[in-house]
C-alpha cells in the first residue's frame, strides 16, 4: 500500500512539477506539503504552516482565514509562504514537528528546522501582524509594546493560552475548563461547555473559557491541575472553587448562577448532620479518627453552596453505615482554625472535597455524581473484607 502511494506521488510530480507543493482545493491559495517536499520547500523561504486534520472543527473554521492569509503572502517576491500539512496522511511529518493538537501553527525561518509555535488569536489581522513581525516588516509607527491578546472565542467560548491567561483572569469572574485533547471525558464535555458559553452570552459578569494543558503546561501546573477535565472558578486571578458536580448543562449553569450570587445573607444554614450517622473530625483528632477501617471524609466550608446541598445526602449516606465496624462517614470544617493546616496538608483545593481513607492512608478522591446511590456504590466498591482490616 505504501509503495502504491509513493508511485502516485512520483507520477504526480512528473506531470505537474511546478504545482507539486500547491493544493488548489476549493480555490485555495494555500500550499499543501507532504513528507516528500516539506523540508526542501521550507529550506528555500520563510514559512507559516498549519498542521491540521480534516475532521477537526477548529481547523475547518480556520481554513477560510488561512486561505485569506495565503492570498496576502503567497505572491511573487514574497518573503514568506503560507502552507498546510494534512496530519491524517502525513503522520510522520506531523510527529516530527511535535504536533499533538489541531490545528498547530508553526513559523519556520529559513535555516530553522524546528520552527516556532504560534499561540495567539486566529483572526486575519493577528496572523498577518505575527508574520510581518517575524519577517521584520512591522510598520515603523506601530506600538512596540504589546499585551497578549485573548483569542477571539469560537461562538462565546474563549480559548486561552499561556500568554493570554494571566491578563484575561486577573479581574472579574471566570469559569475555566482545563483539558487535554486526548481525554475522553473532555471530549464528551466539549459540546456541553460550548452550550454553557452560548447560554451565558449576554451575561457580562462571567467569562466561560478553556485552556489546553498539553499546549500550555505552565498555567495548568500553576493551578495544580492533576486530572482532566478540571473545572475551576477563578475570581480576580485567584482560584475560588473546584467544580466537582454533575457535568450536565443545567448543573453547570446552576453552579455559575450560585457563584454569581451576591452574598449569603438569605441562604439557609447548613442542615445539621445526625451525630450518630456522621462524625466530626478536626486537626487535633483527624489522624486518630481515620487510623482504622474505611473512612469517607467530606472537607467543607459552611458558606459553600455545594456543601449545603450535599449535607442531607451525606447524612443519609452515613445512616446506611450506622453500626458498621468497617466504614464510617465524617466531616471536616476547613474554616476552623485547628483544621486549616490539616485541609491544606491533605490537598483540599475546593469545597466540598471527598477523600476516602483506608487505615489512615488516602486511597481515592470522589469526583462523580453526588447522588446517594452513586456515593453508596463508590463506598461499596472499596468495601474491604474483615481480613483486610
Amino acid at each position: 500500500m505504501s509503495s502504491f502511494r509513493v508511485t502516485l506521488r512520483v507520477i504526480a510530480a512528473a506531470i505537474i512539477p511546478t504545482l507539486a507543493c500547491l493544493a488548489q482545493d476549493d480555490g485555495a491559495n494555500t500550499r499543501q506539503y507532504t513528507m516528500d517536499n516539506f523540508h526542501d520547500e521550507v529550506g528555500k523561504i520563510n514559512h507559516f504552516v498549519m498542521f491540521f486534520a480534516p475532521w477537526c472543527g477548529h481547523c475547518k473554521r480556520l481554513h477560510p482565514t488561512w486561505d485569506d492569509l495565503a492570498k496576502v503572502f503567497n505572491v511573487v517576491d514574497s518573503d514568506v509562504a503560507v502552507a498546510k500539512v494534512d496530519c491524517t496522511i502525513e503522520t510522520e511529518l506531523c510527529a516530527n514537528n511535535d504536533v499533538t493538537v489541531y490545528p498547530t501553527l508553526k513559523f519556520f525561518k529559513v535555516g530553522d528546522p524546528d520552527g516556532v509555535k504560534y499561540r495567539g488569536s486566529r483572526d486575519l489581522d493577528s496572523l498577518t501582524a505575527f508574520v510581518e513581525e517575524k519577517i521584520g516588516k512591522k510598520a515603523e509607527n506601530e506600538e512596540t509594546t504589546e499585551f497578549p491578546k485573548v483569542p477571539s472565542p469560537v461562538t462565546n467560548l474563549v480559548e486561552l493560552t499561556e500568554e493570554s491567561f494571566g491578563p484575561h483572569v486577573q479581574s472579574g469572574k471566570h469559569f475555566v475548563k482545563f483539558y487535554a485533547p486526548w481525554c475522553t471525558h473532555c471530549q464528551r464535555l466539549a459540546p456541553t461547555w460550548d452550550k454553557l458559553a452560548e447560554s451565558l452570552n449576554h451575561d457580562e459578569g462571567v467569562s466561560i473559557s478553556k485552556i489546553d494543558c498539553t499546549e500550555h503546561r505552565s498555567v495548568c501546573q500553576e493551578f495544580e491541575v492533576k486530572g482532566y477535565p478540571t473545572l475551576l472558578w477563578i475570581e480576580d486571578g485567584k482560584k475560588v472553587e473546584k467544580y466537582g458536580g454533575s457535568r450536565t448543562h443545567e448543573d453547570l449553569k446552576d453552579f455559575v448562577s450560585r457563584m454569581m450570587g451576591s452574598g449569603d445573607e438569605n441562604v439557609e444554614p447548613e442542615v445539621e448532620e445526625t451525630p450518630e450517622a456522621v462524625g466530626t473530625l478536626h486537626g487535633g483528632n483527624f489522624e486518630n479518627g481515620i487510623s482504622k477501617g474505611l473512612t469517607f471524609v467530606k472537607f467543607f466550608a459552611p458558606w459553600c453552596g455545594h456543601c449545603k446541598r450535599l449535607s442531607p445526602t451525606w447524612d443519609e449516606l452515613g445512616k446506611k453505615f450506622i453500626g458498621s465496624d468497617l466504614v464510617k462517614l465524617v466531616r471536616v470544617d476547613c474554616t476552623l482554625e485547628n483544621s486549616k493546616s490539616l485541609c491544606s496538608k491533605q490537598g483540599v483545593d475546593g469545597y466540598p472535597t471527598l477523600f476516602l481513607y483506608h487505615n489512615g492512608e488516602k486511597i481515592s478522591e470522589y469526583n462523580g455524581s453526588r447522588s446517594l446511590d452513586d456515593l453508596y456504590e463508590f463506598v461499596i466498591k472499596h468495601y474491604p473484607s474483615h481480613d483486610e482490616l
